[in-house]
C-alpha cells in the first residue's frame, strides 16, 4: 500500500476527524449515563427517605 503524500494526508485528516467525532459522541453519551445515574440515585435516596419516615406497620 504505496501512498502518496497528497493520500497520506488525506487519510490522516480523515482519521483526525473521525477520532474527533468518535470522541464527541463518547463525551455525549458518557454525560447522558452520568445525568441518568445522578437522576436515579436521588429518586432511590428519595424513596428511602420516605420510608424512614413511614410510621412502623402493624399487624
Amino acid at each position: 500500500m504505496n501512498l502518496t503524500p497528497q493520500q497520506r494526508k488525506v487519510r490522516n485528516e480523515q482519521r483526525q476527524q473521525d477520532a474527533s467525532q468518535a470522541m464527541k459522541e463518547h463525551l455525549a453519551h458518557e454525560k447522558a449515563f452520568y445525568n441518568n445515574f445522578h437522576r436515579l440515585k436521588a429518586e432511590r435516596q428519595a424513596r428511602e427517605a420516605a420510608e424512614l419516615r413511614k410510621p412502623p406497620a402493624t399487624k
